[in-house]
């Protein structure tokens, strides 16, 4: 049986065979329409600590210079270091991340990004956009290299302003997008005639190639809509130069091995608080 969005539910653990067929199942997802998920992925009280971390780090970020980056009015986003998330080991050890990870980026898949996104009451329509340019590879190859994995931390409604994505568009290849980011107005009713909002719930998480264009939509609600964000790259597709994450040593050490063999980041003594590299115009704009 299939959810309404088109993909399969899940529930871990899985057996091998069950995984086998999750991996195929995304794997068809993510090259058809950009995007894919599990439901029900975690338990809300771990959910509800994430989000206990995700509000700690963002008061921390909030309180000196390039702490967070504007995304758009009302809408910011923090990178952290993976000790600041009690939940990080959790998040990229789970067998249907591990197993999305390896079916589309390969068997030495690297962990390159971690933070979160928040649209807070106020963030207006960002303007249709993906989140870098289209590599070489998924241009002349039609390879996808890259992965975000978001992870929601309130259950969504329309009020917040879900997610809005284009499916299919992850191949989209134009000389006028702005930055290679950035469609031009001219192009927008295609990604309105295909815009599918995302109104996910504490416990599920998706995966998507960030080529796929998408934006986010008015916060007309009372309350912050906080989502994770893990970016996962293939070997050698490079966004671990656009971060800054890192571990201490000590952390390192008792990380399983799983995680260490995937987790290219420097190891230092002591962890220095991430400066936001660049704010992005256009969202800060918003429309």
């Amino acid at each position: 049986m299939r959810h309404d969005d088109g993909t399969m539910p899940t529930n871990p653990p899985y057996g091998a065979e069950e995984a086998g067929e999750t991996r195929v199942e995304a794997l068809g997802d993510l090259y058809r329409d950009g995007i894919t998920a599990c439901r029900g992925a975690f338990p809300v009280d771990w959910v509800d600590r994430v989000r206990e971390d995700v509000d700690a780090a963002f008061a921390e970020a909030r309180s000196r210079p390039d702490g967070a980056v504007g995304r758009g009015p009302q809408r910011w986003y923090v990178e952290i270091h993976p000790e600041q998330l009690r939940g990080f080991v959790d998040l990229v050890t789970h067998p249907w991340v591990v197993g999305v990870c390896r079916a589309v980026l390969g068997p030495r898949y690297e962990i390159v990004e971690l933070g979160f996104d928040t649209p807070f009451p106020g963030a207006a329509h960002q303007p249709w956009h993906r989140d870098f340019p289209m590599p070489d590879e998924t241009r002349q190859q039609r390879r996808l290299t890259s992965l975000a994995f978001n992870l929601t931390t309130v259950d969504t409604v329309e009020e917040m302003g879900p997610f809005e994505i284009a499916p299919g568009t992850q191949w989209d290849d134009h000389a006028d997008f702005d930055h290679g980011m950035f469609p031009p107005r001219a192009r927008h009713s295609r990604y309105e005639r295909r815009a599918v909002r995302k109104y996910p719930q504490r416990g599920d998480i998706s995966a998507r190639s960030a080529l796929t264009i998408h934006r986010g939509t008015p916060n007309v609600s009372a309350v912050a809509r906080p989502v994770l964000v893990l970016g996962v790259d293939a070997p050698g597709a490079g966004n671990a130069a656009r971060h800054d994450m890192a571990v201490t040593r000590d952390y390192w050490e008792r990380l399983p091995a799983l995680v260490r063999e995937h987790l290219p980041c420097p190891v230092v003594e002591t962890l220095t608080p991430i400066r936001q590299k660049h704010t992005i115009e256009g969202l800060v704009m918003g429309v």
